[in-house]
């Protein structure tokens, strides 16, 4: 539940103390096993995602259970811990499929359970999630990684007819997903479709006809690939409204902690550049001593901590329900989209010719950046979202946009 100041009501933007714990429980795995030099190098080799290391994440100690309800085996949690989680992958630049099993698939699930109206469904989709916050099952929504919150979903993939002889009834799906995060090492595919009515289904990824074709990514920490169904037999979890409602959910979920992650990732870029700027001399001087340098990181000290401000007012309004959460999670992601990757270029540009080369990490914080910059909607983008969300004039409203 999200804390309140007793005056005001006013979301507590400040860390609980459960939430530093966590903190320091993801930090402490991630400092032991998510070195970067072994980034790198994984970004090398055809398993860009640390198997081992999601399991640790997500099975040791319990973050993919983190917004499941206590009852399905999960942590009871909220966004607000999501968010501290998402923080920390950010920072490291851990090559673990966090945000889109344990944030992105789980919300979709979560929205669609609780609009469920078939029993058998619901014990399927209660499994799914119990498996999901156990650690066991990664999922991954089969939309373009670029897709935000409101935007037109692609009509990519149709439910089509039972093959010859099937006599299992089970509706079928044919068409393409590009561009979809963390499907690669997903085991589950929440997969939208149009069909009659609309729906999202739910399609194992070792399934017939389905193929995954990894694509070249920006960020090797997380790549994307390109799905392709062909009559491939799913499972439907919601249909008409209710799924399009848990798609924007998971679509909505996906923006705040995305937000939070390049708030994450911002900071370490400060605090790399900043420790940087205290060892390295030029003209018998630290470099941090010049001026020009001062400025430039007191400037970027201050858009960090707005960026903060921001993080995580979008995760207090998502984990309470505020009616303020379109608006705060558009803020969030255009201005946090902006400050990391400002700060991943700073990295980059004041470590010199180090910050240039392959084997200094500051490359890998960029292009995460850059990728979080474009994904669940562009910075412009989410501004003019919220000009229509807040009424600005002469632009349509939220109405005329849906």
């Amino acid at each position: 539940m999200t804390e309140q100041t007793p005056a005001t009501g006013i979301p507590d933007l400040l860390y609980s103390e459960a939430e530093n714990d966590l903190r320091q429980a993801v930090r402490s795995l991630f400092s032991e096993r998510c070195h970067p030099a072994d980034v790198i190098a994984r970004t090398e080799t055809a398993q860009t995602y640390d198997a081992a290391l999601w399991q640790a994440l997500a099975g040791e100690l319990g973050c993919a259970g983190l917004l499941v309800p206590d009852a399905l085996g999960g942590a009871g949690a909220s966004y607000r811990e999501a968010a501290v989680v998402a923080e920390e992958a950010g920072r490291s630049v851990a090559p673990v499929p966090y945000l889109g099993s344990a944030v992105v698939a789980t919300a979709a699930l979560l929205s669609a359970l609780s609009a469920s109206a078939s029993p058998s469904d619901a014990e399927q989709d209660r499994k799914l999630l119990a498996a999901l916050a156990a650690g066991t099952v990664t999922a991954a929504l089969a939309v373009p990684f670029e897709t935000g919150p409101g935007s037109e979903l692609p009509a990519t993939v149709r439910v089509v007819g039972a093959l010859p002889g099937d006599m299992s009834g089970a509706p079928r799906l044919t068409g393409t997903a590009p561009r979809v995060a963390d499907a690669l090492p997903a085991d589950v595919l929440l997969v939208p479709a149009d069909g009659v009515p609309y729906g999202l289904y739910a399609v194992d990824a070792t399934a017939f006809g389905v193929t995954r074709t990894p694509v070249v990514s920006l960020d090797a920490t997380r790549q994307l690939c390109d799905l392709t169904f062909d009559a491939t037999p799913a499972r439907r979890i919601a249909g008409g409204d209710a799924a399009t409602a848990a798609v924007f959910a998971a679509l909505a979920a996906g923006t705040a902690m995305l937000a939070a992650e390049q708030l994450g990732l911002a900071e370490q870029c400060v605090a790399m550049t900043v420790a940087y700027a205290k060892e390295r001399r030029q003209f018998a001087r630290q470099i941090g001593s010049f001026q020009a340098i001062k400025h430039r990181l007191a400037d970027l000290w201050v858009s960090v901590a707005q960026a903060r401000a921001a993080a995580r007012y979008a995760a207090a309004c998502l984990a309470a329900g505020d009616p303020d959460a379109a608006v705060a999670t558009s803020m969030a992601k255009a201005y946090c989209g902006d400050v990391a990757v400002k700060a991943a270029e700073e990295c980059v540009q004041l470590h010199g010719g180090i910050g240039f080369t392959w084997e200094h990490p500051a490359h890998l914080y960029l292009k995460r950046a850059k990728s979080g910059s474009i994904a669940f909607g562009t910075p412009d983008r989410h501004r003019a979202a919220i000009g229509r969300l807040v009424g600005l004039p002469g632009l349509p409203g939220p109405e005329e946009t849906a």
